[in-house]
């Protein structure tokens, strides 16, 4: 008889007796953790590895090279080549939640539309396409082809394109991140690489192929491409390899939301097709709230992001991960403070998630150390769930998304009324401090998708109302 598995020298049982959540887990129930670690966020910051300063640096840099996405992306023109999403209120949605669950949601509801964003409609253009912008600048001025003053519009130039050639990029991934590392590598001119799980998208692949990006698929999950991908590189001084788990320059690409998102949310409205819709001033301090939930595969995304918001909005705003039960590795992590040695494997879960975007067994460890005294607390949700608010959303408010984006917009129930419920006293919040705050839901994809593969989603939702 083998003799049971043991995790950091104890058994499966004697975590679940020190954590009963893993007990939750393993069960694949919806569930929630709120975060008994987190500090103020002065003396978090006091402690963290990155800061202010380097997230208005990667700020600049996107800046430097709005010309250039001006120049070879038209979808950038009405924003002058920055690439941002709108934000807007979902009263209509949030009526539907409040009918379903039987009570009030205080406070307004908003949608924060990253699956709109330009060149590759997923949160992951904020993180992915930095990286590569960053490796591409460093390379161009480490061959001389880059002086200060230089518009960035020369990036689409043959020089340019001929040295970045001899480069290639490879990254792992489920799906988005891939398609935004591809894209904007393969229009550069680099090699790029994509190291994709088998259950990323068909259609994603597909795309992919047709930018001219090499995909390598695998049988297993997104950690096997992962790790395959980082190996490949190593052998490869010319090959730099994104990786979604650890790298700080990924982070730091998706923390330049919060400064965008304060500026959104202080013009008190909408921008679409290069016009500005007023709709509503949104204050953000210690009696106007901000709740932010976040959907969260391994954690680079959603962990930039919400450290880009605290940076801005300090202990005014609390963000939640949002995770599929079959795949909340991050709410694990946090929970047992393993994180990365610990996967939803590792209790029999099978990280199975029609949000393949999210279908992720083990967090970043990177991610899990700078957000556990920031991060307000995680929750999991079913994949019917998901489904059916895609359906509700796409009726109430016009808004079609990916499986995965959906698993945000669950939050404001819980923390109404739900598992999340305790959150607000525990934080010193007032029952009218909730009633005047705005519930932030992270749209992070599905503008890209296919049209008959999003009626394929909407048909599923339809079928489980």
């Amino acid at each position: 008889m083998s003799a049971e598995k043991t995790i950091r020298g104890k058994t499966v049982a004697q975590w679940e007796t020190e954590f009963p959540i893993m007990s939750e887990i393993r069960a694949l129930k919806e569930t929630a953790w709120i975060n008994p670690g987190r500090v103020p966020f002065d003396e978090a910051a006091r402690e963290c590895v990155l800061s202010i300063d380097d997230v208005r640096d990667a700020e600049a840099r996107l800046a430097r090279f709005a010309d250039y996405f001006e120049h070879e992306f038209p979808e950038t023109a009405a924003s002058h080549g920055i690439i941002e999403s709108p934000v807007r209120p979902i009263p209509a949605m949030q009526r539907l939640l409040e009918n379903e669950c039987g009570g009030s949601v205080p406070g307004s509801m908003w949608i924060k539309l990253d699956s709109h964003l330009p060149i590759s409609g997923s949160i992951k253009a904020r993180g992915g396409i930095y990286e590569v912008l960053k490796t591409a600048e460093d390379i161009a001025v480490r061959h001389g082809l880059l002086h200060e003053g230089d518009p960035y519009r020369v990036f689409a130039t043959k020089p340019f394109r001929d040295v970045f050639s001899q480069y290639s990029i490879a990254v792992g991934s489920t799906g988005n991140l891939g398609l935004s590392i591809g894209i904007i590598s393969a229009k550069l001119g680099f090699r790029v690489t994509v190291h994709m799980s088998a259950d990323a998208r068909q259609w994603k692949k597909d795309l992919l192929r047709s930018k001219g990006v090499t995909v390598v698929e695998y049988p297993s999950d997104y950690s096997i491409a992962v790790a395959e991908g980082r190996r490949q590189a190593e052998s490869d001084p010319y090959c730099h390899f994104v990786d979604d788990e650890n790298s700080k320059t990924l982070f730091l690409g998706y923390t330049v939301a919060g400064l965008r998102l304060k500026q959104q949310l202080a013009a008190g409205g909408v921008t679409a097709g290069g016009k500005h819709h007023l709709v509503a001033v949104v204050t953000v301090d210690a009696k106007h709230p901000l709740f932010v939930y976040l959907p969260c595969g391994v954690g680079g995304g959603p962990g930039g992001v919400a450290f880009g918001i605290k940076q801005v909005f300090g202990d005014a705003a609390h963000c939640f991960f949002a995770e599929p039960t079959h795949s909340c590795c991050m709410m694990l992590g946090m929970a047992t403070g393993l994180d990365s040695d610990i996967s939803v494997q590792d209790l029999g879960v099978d990280n199975r998630t029609i949000a393949d975007g999210l279908a992720v067994g083990r967090a970043s460890s990177f991610v899990g150390s700078v957000m556990r005294p920031m991060i307000s607390g995680c929750y999991s949700l079913d994949d019917s769930r998901m489904y059916r608010m895609l359906a509700q959303l796409a009726d109430t408010e016009d808004i079609r998304l990916e499986p995965s984006a959906l698993a945000g917009m669950y939050g404001p129930v819980l923390l109404a009324s739900g598992a999340l419920a305790g959150y607000p006293a525990a934080a010193g919040l007032s029952a009218e401090d909730v009633a005047n705050g705005t519930h932030l839901v992270w749209a992070t994809g599905g503008n890209m998708v296919p049209a008959e593969e999003m009626q394929h989603y909407y048909e599923a939702g339809k079928a489980l109302e």
